[in-house]
């Protein structure tokens, strides 16, 4: 061989090992679905009469590719087989059955095979598996408006590409489409509950039939955010009035349109009267009045109406009141296709809240939770924060509705007459390459999917799931961040708002502390200072029976537990008490010291969690290492940020030094006060810039 095949060999060989390393650049894309495609397609056949459908056709598909055993798996649609999108898996020798009493049901078993297989939870001989999913409906709202922003949203722009469609179609929609299905998520709503009357334009409708034929394949239905003042806006009529014969008549024919161009469209979700939106109360009419003429000229097509219960206004003496107050009363009064959509707290997503106090007490009622997945009080794309610990905190919860009835249970009308059950969590999805911004925020889509299929899972459960598909199965990285993402809730709520406080953050935009805001002319509700309401004598929002009386919304004997200061869960303290600085607490410390030990406590932890994610260097590619490492250690500053902002601020008032064995501060109060982040100018790259 010459010297010139030598060296062409090199630069081959060197060539080749650097396309095979850009090959395996990992940029996160794949999520949680990261089975290697086989050489040759495992053998799978379909079994009985309904052998032609796409989804059919996409089950054998997947489990053709990705299936590594030796076993033939026979997929069929089958009366006998379990229904409502339930599935049987069952193993008898070489031949493994998939079936369901829909094709449907046969996607999400292959879904779930393949996850059994990246999981190592194979079936055993004569083993049978059988799963049918908590909710009827499981469904992401997506806060993206018509021009491509996302409200609350942190992973790019929408994915939803208006200004093409509907001639071209995002390879994203399918990709969106296969992981929503992967997780058994089975409907979604396309854009911004603060809607634009524009998205029901013949135009609009057009572009949303060609995101739904995408969809459909997966089991995904449609729905669509509305304006209440649509008929207005868009029909040209003098009122939105629900009562209004010529609005029930725009609002019929509006809704015919649609299921000529999408038959299986879900139906409406609607933010009324609140916040400034458009509503029946416009015109003296009540919630139910508005939900009720949408759902009859749904009805006849098989549509839902979600509306959301999200309602405050700036005269009431405490916004944690509100829903209840608007909507216990109409309890028995909306139809029967009507969902009421409640958060899962009474204020909006706080980073702990008490469960709202609406789960329970409208039995003859369907009402669904609403779930935040994008983190927006919880910071944002930059902040690891495993939701699943939150979610099931909400879902476990007693009621005591009858004696005793937990949220999951109420919402899944297993303690009512009600039987059409939803959940509904608000996407934290974009069009950034690794779809939520942060690649261990994927794990929060991942589990509403898993916790809307099956709300008894466990949150190690379904940690222990993504962390295995996403990254590793070694043991020595899965346990230990599993133990991280099991943490990382309380220790968020550590470093930012211990004890029940809540909705101190920086105004607008929420990211970072900002509990001295105090805007003048803006609404006292929108401000830190209405909910922490510190003062020389304490710290805390009363809603005892002598304060707001927010107490008296729950079941006993909740409602005695939150209103005594000394049996209150610590937890919610602040929450539902105001607070002497030297209340002595059950460790024997008083609230002062407690409040500044676990402000110093969430920072040293967070701390850690950047230095465990070096240890996990080897089990990582290069690529998401990198990015993640750039995000904890921005975390553990911002938990430093929090901490010498908040400790110093409620210093101020409680005229008590920061105990002497906590580290001094690293910032100035004066410093953090005179600081403001320009959200709207914000990229990742700017991280460095904050203190």
């Amino acid at each position: 061989m010459t010297s010139v095949q030598l060296m062409m060999r090199y630069v081959l060989t060197v060539v080749g090992l650097a396309l095979a390393f850009l090959l395996r650049a990992e940029d996160g894309h794949r999520l949680w679905l990261r089975m290697e495609r086989n050489a040759a397609p495992a053998e799978v056949r379909v079994a009985g009469p309904a052998k032609k459908t796409v989804t059919l056709a996409i089950a054998r598909e997947e489990l053709a590719d990705f299936w590594k055993g030796e076993e033939r798996l026979v997929l069929s649609v089958s009366d006998d087989a379990p229904g409502r999108d339930g599935f049987r898996i069952r193993r008898r020798g070489q031949e493994i059955q998939l079936s369901s009493a829909s094709d449907i049901g046969v996607l999400y078993a292959a879904y779930a095979l393949l996850r059994r297989q990246q999981t190592g939870q194979l079936l055993s001989d004569g083993q049978t598996v059988e799963e049918s999913p908590s909710y009827d409906l499981r469904i992401l709202n997506h806060w993206d408006n018509p021009d491509g922003t996302v409200e609350r949203g942190y992973a790019g722009r929408s994915i939803w590409k208006w200004d093409e469609l509907p001639g071209k179609l995002s390879p994203l929609y399918r990709e969106y489409a296969r992981a929503n299905a992967s997780v058994g998520i089975n409907a979604t709503v396309l854009n911004n509950v603060n809607a634009k009357a524009e998205m029901l334009s013949g135009d609009m409708l057009r572009k949303v039939m060609a995101i739904a034929a995408t969809l459909r394949p997966y089991g995904i239905r449609v729905f669509l955010s509305v304006n209440f003042a649509t008929p207005k806006l868009l029909g040209g009529l003098p009122t939105a009035d629900p009562l209004d014969a010529e609005v029930r008549k725009w609002w019929t024919g509006k809704v015919e349109e649609i299921y000529r161009l999408i038959p299986d469209f879900g139906g409406f979700l609607v933010k009324a009267n609140s916040e400034g939106t458009p509503g029946p109360q416009d015109y003296g009419r009540t919630h139910a009045d508005g939900a009720n003429m949408l759902a009859d000229v749904l009805a006849p097509h098989g549509g839902v109406v979600m509306w959301r219960a999200f309602v405050y206004q700036p005269s009431n003496s405490d916004r944690a009141c509100q829903a209840y107050e608007e909507f216990v009363p109409l309890d028995g009064c909306f139809r029967d296709n009507v969902i009421v959509q409640v958060k899962n707290g009474p204020i909006d997503f706080q980073p702990r809240e008490p469960f709202s106090p609406l789960f329970g007490a409208m039995p003859h009622t369907q009402i669904m939770p609403e779930f935040q997945i994008t983190q927006e009080y919880l910071g944002q794309s930059i902040h690891t924060v495993f939701l699943a610990t939150m979610w099931k905190d909400c879902l476990d919860a007693d009621t005591y509705y009858d004696g005793g009835a937990t949220v999951a249970a109420v919402t899944q009308h297993k303690v009512s007459e009600k039987s059409l059950s939803a959940m509904a969590g608000v996407s934290n999805i974009g069009d950034t390459v690794n779809w939520t911004g942060n690649d261990m925020a994927q794990a929060n889509w991942y589990a509403f999917g898993r916790l809307c299929w099956n709300s008894h899972y466990t949150a190690r459960q379904i940690a222990e799931e993504f962390l295995q598909q996403t990254f590793t199965d070694d043991e020595r990285f899965v346990a230990p961040m599993c133990q991280l993402l099991l943490r990382s809730w309380n220790v968020a709520v550590d470093y930012m708002m211990p004890m029940g406080l809540h909705h101190i953050f920086a105004f607008s935009h929420h990211y970072g502390p900002e509990p001295w805001c105090n805007l003048e002319g803006m609404r006292p509700d929108w401000l830190p200072p209405y909910y922490h309401q510190a003062d020389s004598a304490g710290l805390g929002f009363d809603r005892t029976r002598s304060g707001s009386d927010a107490v008296s919304q729950y079941h006993e004997p909740l409602a005695t537990i939150y209103n005594d200061v000394h049996t209150c869960p610590e937890e919610y303290l602040l929450w539902f008490h105001h607070v002497p600085w030297d209340f002595v607490m059950s460790d024997g410390l008083t609230m002062w010291e407690n409040l500044c030990y676990t402000y110093y406590r969430g920072a040293e932890e967070a701390a850690r969690f950047t230095d465990l994610w070096r240890e996990m260097r080897p089990y990582v590619d290069a690529e998401r290492y990198a990015a993640m490492l750039k995000r904890f250690e921005r975390q553990s500053k911002d938990a430093v940020w929090w901490r010498d902002a908040c400790a110093q601020y409620f210093a101020r008032f409680s005229a008590r030094p920061i105990p002497a064995d906590c580290t001094k501060p690293v910032h100035l109060l004066q410093d953090l006060m005179e600081f403001h982040l320009d959200i709207d100018n914000y990229t990742a790259a700017d991280m460095e810039k904050l203190p």
